[in-house]
């Protein structure tokens, strides 16, 4: 269970959410919300107040490596810091199994230079999940993908979710939020709003 609770920043909150293993919560809502924001926060990339604990464990106690490897947050448009796609992955024996679910079994030898918005979107979700985190924090994680790679990811989100990981997104995608069975949030002017719950993903 992550538990937040007064989470602030300078220009959004506060905050109060708790996200169940195995539970999906999704926010919607206009450009400048400050959706981004808030999953910032959470991941304490930013300057904020409050409290966020997981499964009784402070964030505060933690170093910030070994919180966002327990928290793993993906941005819109995540970093890359050297030439080729295999430097940013550690060798674990599920990697080659991630990549065939995005469909980029191949990618390892490829340079970040010629990959497209959509394959660097994957390649950033699958150096998250590498860590096996127990919450995901993810921001538009489909927004530049073809509807086969979308049901790609969400299968592999699905798997993740059945398996007792938390899921906080962000998405403009409207049928994305029932599609996981998520609680939805909508968010303006820095704060949110309860929308109708959903069912669980099949």
């Amino acid at each position: 269970m992550l538990t937040i609770r007064d989470l602030k920043t300078p220009l959004i909150g506060p905050f109060d959410l708790d996200l169940a293993p195995g539970a999906a919560t999704a926010v919607s809502g206009p450009s400048g919300a400050g959706k981004s924001l808030f999953l910032r926060a959470i991941a304490d990339l930013d300057e904020n107040a409050g409290s966020v604990v997981l499964n009784g464990v402070s964030r505060a106690s933690l170093s910030a490596p070994d919180w966002r490897r327990k928290v793993a947050y993906v941005p819109a448009e995540s970093g890359w810091w050297s030439e080729r796609v295999e430097d940013h992955f550690q060798d674990t024996p599920g990697l080659g199994a991630l990549l065939a679910a995005v469909g980029l079994e191949n990618a390892l030898g490829w340079e970040i230079a010629r990959l497209s918005t959509g394959e660097r979107q994957r390649l950033a979700l699958v150096r998250a999940l590498q860590l096996a985190p127990q919450v995901l924090l993810l921001d538009e994680p489909t927004s530049a993908l073809d509807p086969p790679s979308v049901q790609q990811v969400e299968t592999l989100l699905a798997a993740r979710l059945h398996s007792g990981c938390a899921m906080l997104l962000v998405t403009h995608d409207p049928g994305q939020p029932d599609r996981f069975g998520a609680r939805r949030l909508h968010m303006e002017h820095g704060k949110f709003t309860d929308l109708e719950p959903r069912e669980a993903m099949s």
